[in-house]
């Protein structure tokens, strides 16, 4: 499998001017957050219909992806789905990001821009995809197949999602944030795989990224006590060798050092009374 390279990317799409955009579109960097990381049920309820919509996107560009496409296609395939859904792509404009999804595809840890880079058999790609919609953002993210993958590519993406899936259950009002990453990290030992660390989770509501820190590793600093109401993504990055990195020029893509292949996947959650809700599932 080549080394990827980046491709040419596309003239910024446009979005209606009747859809409300965040705060920090056409501006250098967001406002800082001073608000609280729990969240009132008004907001709590915007954000299942801001997730709801991020998901059903998701699911449409995975439709999309399949040999031959190009990157820059499905960033058109979820910039349409939002739009249509009166909902803003939350990364286009954010600290200057071009598009309205992230693809990473292969060797890409996160945020890969969207360009004429064309999907080839064999290969994996993380879509990336948050909706602004009533004022907060819901984001997610899968790792997808593109037709027929290795046995190494398609364990690392099914393992990569289950890690994932036990970072949530393991959330539980009145447990320490660094729960998530010790599940996540214990399970991905099991396999050998690297944990990235730089790139993490994060809280979010009416603001995209809050200041909220969730590392999927087991970082004692990590003692904030869980409460009912905070809301935050968890997005565990595996790798099959390294977890250094290497930025491109575009000051975005963030690539394996070693080049070898790196999963995630992603949902937003609000901490419940007795447990956690995701709230990033399509209907």
């Amino acid at each position: 499998m080549a080394p990827l390279v980046p491709g040419t990317i596309s003239p910024t799409r446009h979005v209606p001017s009747r859809i409300a955009r965040p705060e920090y579109v056409g501006k250098p960097q967001p406002s800082r957050y001073t608000g609280s990381d729990v969240q009132t049920a008004e907001t709590i309820e915007k954000m299942r219909i801001a997730g709801r919509i991020a998901a059903q996107a998701l699911v449409e560009v995975g439709r999309a992806v399949k040999p031959g496409v190009t990157t820059d296609e499905l960033d058109r395939v979820g910039h349409e789905f939002l739009c249509y859904h009166d909902a803003y792509p939350s990364t286009l404009g954010y600290r200057g990001y071009p598009k309205s999804l992230c693809t990473s595809v292969n060797e890409v840890i996160c945020h890969g821009i969207p360009d004429t880079t064309r999907l080839s058999e064999g290969d994996i790609v993380n879509i990336d995809i948050t909706a602004f919609i009533n004022g907060v953002h819901g984001d997610t993210n899968a790792t997808y197949e593109v037709g027929e993958v290795d046995e190494t590519a398609h364990q690392l993406v099914e393992r990569t999602r289950e890690s994932l899936n036990r970072a949530i259950k393991a959330v539980r009002p009145g447990r320490e944030l660094n729960v998530i990453g010790r599940v996540i990290e214990a399970y991905a030992a099991r396999f050998g795989y690297g944990v990235v660390r730089l790139f993490t989770g994060h809280g979010i509501s009416s603001v995209f990224h809050s200041g909220l820190i969730v590392p999927h590793y087991d970082d004692p600093r990590a003692n904030r006590v869980l409460e009912p109401g905070m809301t935050f993504t968890i997005e565990p990055m595996l790798t099959l060798g390294t977890i250094e990195h290497r930025m491109w020029a575009d000051g975005w893509t963030a690539v394996t050092a070693d080049g070898k292949l790196t999963a995630q996947f992603e949902h937003t959650l609000v901490v419940t009374d007795d447990g956690v809700e995701i709230l990033t599932l399509p209907e």
